[in-house]
């Protein structure tokens, strides 16, 4: 083998070993970035998986590579309006809770899951058998929402944001009103939060 073929190989070989420890580098520094070490989040949300909004509380539970497991469960109250003389106005809870994957490398995420969230309502009918002729019915409605949106979320904390396309299946539970289900195609959700 000549002089300079031993010169090329050579220098082939170094630059070989030198990218290689460069790549082995930015694959440990792609891994560091990759763990979120902000795993609570609180967040407020708007439509979606809240009906209107609510406060909630969020916790990666689980995260390997790119895929983090997050769950997160909440409380609204709406006030409902009077209807003298059949009812004078009141409030409504809500109570959300969601569980999603989200899936990335860093700060931006493909979001997918499903959301639960129940609230107790309250039906009145005409009853001329009672003395005010208003009999009120307590009940607790439930809506099951998919979840596939955009997370933005560092892994070290920070503000976040969320927003994503969430149809549901609605289902009423009034005796009054028979035991109504209803699809909606076309619910979106927005969320604004701090994880730390």
């Amino acid at each position: 083998m000549s002089l300079a073929k031993k010169y090329i190989l050579c220098a082939l070989i170094s630059l070989l070993i030198f990218a290689g420890d460069k790549l082995v580098a930015q694959s440990e520094t792609e891994k560091k970035a990759d763990i979120f070490t902000a795993k609570n989040s609180v967040h407020a949300e708007l439509l979606g998986n809240s009906g209107g909004y609510a406060l909630n509380y969020g916790r990666i539970l689980h995260q390997k590579n790119r895929m983090k497991l997050w769950g997160s469960a909440g409380f609204s109250l709406r006030r409902r309006g009077s209807s003298e003389p059949i009812f004078s106005a009141h409030w409504i809870p809500y109570f959300p809770a969601e569980i999603t994957v989200f899936l990335g490398k860093s700060k931006h995420n493909l979001e997918l899951g499903a959301g639960f969230y129940t609230l107790r309502n309250r039906s009145y009918t005409v009853d001329e058998s009672l003395p005010n002729f208003i009999r009120e019915e307590i009940h607790w409605d439930q809506f099951i929402l998919a979840r596939i949106g955009y997370r933005y979320q560092k892994p070290e904390g920070g503000f976040f944001f969320r927003a994503a396309y969430t149809p549901g299946i609605q289902f009423f539970n009034s005796e009054t009103r028979g035991k109504e289900v209803f699809y909606s195609p076309f619910l979106i959700g927005v969320s604004l939060g701090y994880s730390f």
